[in-house]
């Protein structure tokens, strides 16, 4: 999990790299963005034999379907597509992206998988995890002024004990087309000082006193607590998004820490920003 976290991360660094590139081109206002949604739902069968095990692809990805500024438009669908499915389809639209994502996610799925299968059933022992599943979802789920946040749920099941599942945010400056980082937040060496906050709210939300008691229930055993990358905004604060696994076992669950501003304001590097979503 932590790898497909890095991974990510990785994915949505590179993607950002297109925004940078648009920055001088765009109107410098939120773009009076309208937003609609794709879905596509789709099961294959081995060898196109409905007896056989399948794949399942199921997506419902929101875009940006009209907007003041169509260049504003058409770099944060690009942007949407290269965080949700993959930066070879942000020159694509968004129905064509989505379409072709499915098609390939079915040939990989019977490429990969039809030659394992033939040959187990020739020796009389098929496993039991031909059954493969895949969710992507993508929602506008703050958009005010010049803040939009995007999350983005994963879920897929490739055999074994149990799925993994995941969620990421994408905080977009929409004055300049840039994805708000940690470091376009808060001053430099906020790293100590943030993560004590992050234990002391985790700690009151969870009724206890120390951080011995977190770490008996199950916390950082699995990942230390840092500030993440992983985080939203909104006008009530900035919440820090933590996935199965990276600070805590696959049966706690994901973890939310949120902050209210006027806990971090004294770390706050760009307080014009901050103030712009309190409104």
């Amino acid at each position: 999990m932590k790898k497909q976290n890095a991974s990510l991360l990785a994915l949505l660094l590179a993607a950002s790299s297109f925004f940078f590139s648009c920055t001088d081109k765009v109107k410098q206002d939120a773009g009076a963005l309208e937003f609609d949604s794709l879905q596509v739902n789709r099961t294959e069968h081995l060898f196109g034999d409905t007896a056989k095990p399948s794949c399942n692809i199921v997506m419902n990805i929101a875009y940006i379907n009209h907007s003041a500024d169509s260049l504003m438009q058409d770099s944060i669908n690009a942007y949407i597509l290269a965080v949700c499915l993959g930066d070879k389809y942000t020159n694509q639209s968004p129905k064509q992206a989505i379409n072709e994502y499915a098609e390939q996610y079915v040939e990989n799925y019977k490429t990969d998988l039809e030659p394992a299968y033939t040959k187990e059933s020739q020796e009389g022992n098929v496993g039991a995890w031909y059954s493969y599943y895949k969710g992507i979802e993508g929602h506008a789920q703050y958009y005010a002024g010049n803040l939009l946040v995007y999350r983005i749920d994963f879920n897929e099941y490739t055999g074994g004990a149990h799925g993994i599942y995941m969620s990421s945010y994408l905080n977009l400056n929409l004055k300049t087309l840039t994805p708000i980082r940690l470091t376009d937040l808060f001053v430099p060496d906020y790293e100590l000082p943030l993560t004590d906050l992050l234990w002391n709210q985790l700690m009151a939300d969870n009724n206890v006193a120390t951080h011995e008691e977190l770490e008996d229930m199950g916390y950082t055993s699995t990942g230390e607590l840092t500030p993440t990358e992983n985080f939203y905004l909104d006008r009530n604060g900035i919440t820090f998004y933590y996935n199965v696994y990276d600070i805590a076992p696959y049966v706690m669950g994901p973890v939310k820490i949120s902050l209210p501003y006027d806990a971090v304001r004294h770390l706050l590097n760009n307080t014009k920003l901050v103030e712009e979503i309190e409104k």
